[in-house]
């Protein structure tokens, strides 16, 4: 394979350190009217802004303070948001002490079943219905309560 090149015309050459430096001497003058125009319009600016600075640094702390004051107290983790979690965990504190208490209470009737022969003769004669030799169960009977009549007109 020939990898020779033809026409030596189209071949870029790379610019000299050389060149580089000539045209930045030569436009020279330009950036220096250009940097003369720039500062003519922002020195009166500057010259203002330079004078407020204390106006500008007093707005800017007060802002940043109602920006952080306004995180505090609304923001994901805010005042408002702690204060309502605070209520829920005393809720939930609340809660737990009642389930502990009916925890304790079944554990004591657990241990009445397993060991007191009252509590396990209470419990057959109440929830299975269980009698002693010559013992009678009296059983009261249900009153009927009439139904109401169907009556489907409106009522005044």
């Amino acid at each position: 394979m020939d990898f020779r090149v033809k026409d030596s015309s189209r071949i870029r050459r790379f610019p000299s350190p050389h060149d580089g430096l000539r045209a930045m001497a030569e436009r020279a003058p330009q950036a220096e009217a250009l940097a003369a125009s720039w500062v003519g319009i922002f020195r009166p600016l500057a010259a203002r802004v330079y004078s407020l600075r204390r106006r500008i640094a007093t707005i800017t702390v007060a802002v940043i303070t109602g920006l952080l004051f306004v995180h505090v107290m609304f923001g994901v983790n805010g005042m408002i948001v702690y204060k309502q979690k605070r209520i829920e965990y005393k809720s939930l504190q609340k809660r737990i002490a009642l389930e502990q208490k009916e925890n304790d209470l079944y554990a004591q009737r657990i241990q009445g079943l397993q060991t007191d022969e009252k509590a396990i003769e209470k419990e057959a004669r109440e929830q299975l219905r269980y009698l002693r030799p010559g013992e009678y169960v009296y059983v009261p009977s249900v009153a009927a309560t009439p139904a109401p009549p169907a009556n489907h007109s409106a009522k005044k």
